[in-house]
């Protein structure tokens, strides 16, 4: 029976004695891991610091690269020629002047304005208009230089391009436009009337139609009644403003009366109120619609 207990007693103090290794041995594997860890850590940091020395040195290096860079151009501006530089900034001017007109025909070609773009500069087409009728076109061919300058136009030679150039176009090149287009408009206008008025109430005249080139001084005689026998009114209509198609003057005289009746005179200033107001084709229109009378409705 003893060697039995004595077996038991063996066997129980190996089992003993191999738990007793294992524990030892997790805590042998845990203190190896806590002690690897902070290790590990310190070469991570130790890593990322050295890598950010080298980044830190990186830029550095390029922010003086940049200086050097900036002062090699600052000195190379500084050393070149006044005129070199003051031609590089007036090539600047004439492009933007260049692109500020391309911007302007693209804005405004329903408006009578159309062009394009030349080696010299810029082409621009006018377009006038009167009550809806197309009528003339004129052309002004720009150099994009400086001073701007007018190569060549087909604008008459009784409109005034060369004020309304010395005026605006070094300035304002948009207002410039705009100002030429009004007195071409308006001319073509006031010349569509006085045209109207020869072909189409012939009748209506008893002599020739007196005007100037610029068409802003129109005098012509006329009777109530085509081919009547009354004696005519006498009209003069002066346009002042050569950007309107209505006249700022208008003086209707009666000939053959010295003294009128007074429905003759209301006549007479009622014809100069329609032809300070209407259209000279509408007034005429007017006349024939109510056989020599006045259409009151057209008076405003």
């Amino acid at each position: 029976m003893e060697p039995a207990n004595t077996l038991r007693q063996d066997g129980e103090s190996k089992g003993g004695i191999l738990a007793h290794l294992e524990k030892l041995e997790t805590q042998m594997n845990r203190s190896h891991k806590q002690f690897e860890e902070p290790q590990r850590a310190q070469a991570e940091e130790s890593t990322l610091r050295t890598r950010i020395h080298k980044l830190r040195l990186l830029r550095d290096k390029l922010r003086a690269e940049v200086k050097q860079r900036q002062a090699r151009i600052e000195a190379s501006a500084a050393s070149a020629e006044p005129d070199q530089t003051l031609e590089t900034s007036e090539q600047q001017v004439l492009e933007t002047k260049r692109e500020n007109l391309k911007a302007i025909l693209q804005a405004y070609r329903f408006t009578g304005l159309s062009g394009k773009l030349t080696s010299r500069g810029v082409c621009v087409c006018i377009h006038t208009a009167f009550e809806g009728n197309l009528l003339d076109s004129y052309f002004v061919d720009l150099v994009i230089q400086k001073p701007l300058w007018i190569h060549r136009h087909s604008v008459p030679i009784f409109i005034p391009l060369e004020e309304i150039a010395a005026k605006y176009l070094q300035i304002d090149v948009q207002h410039f436009l705009f100002s030429l287009c009004e007195h071409l408009n308006a001319y073509a206008g006031r010349k569509y009337q006085a045209d109207r008025l020869e072909s189409d109430f012939a009748a209506f005249l008893a002599g020739p139609l007196q005007r100037n080139s610029l068409c802003n001084l129109l005098s012509f005689t006329y009777k109530r009644e085509p081919g009547g026998q009354s004696f005519p009114f006498c009209a003069r209509l002066l346009y002042k403003d050569l950007t309107v198609t209505l006249p700022t003057d208008v003086t209707v005289t009666y000939q053959g009366m010295d003294a009128l009746s007074t429905s003759w005179e209301e006549q007479r200033v009622a014809h100069e109120n329609l032809f300070r107001t209407t259209s000279l084709h509408k007034a005429f229109t007017s006349f024939a619609r109510k056989g020599g009378k006045l259409d009151m409705s057209l008076l405003p």
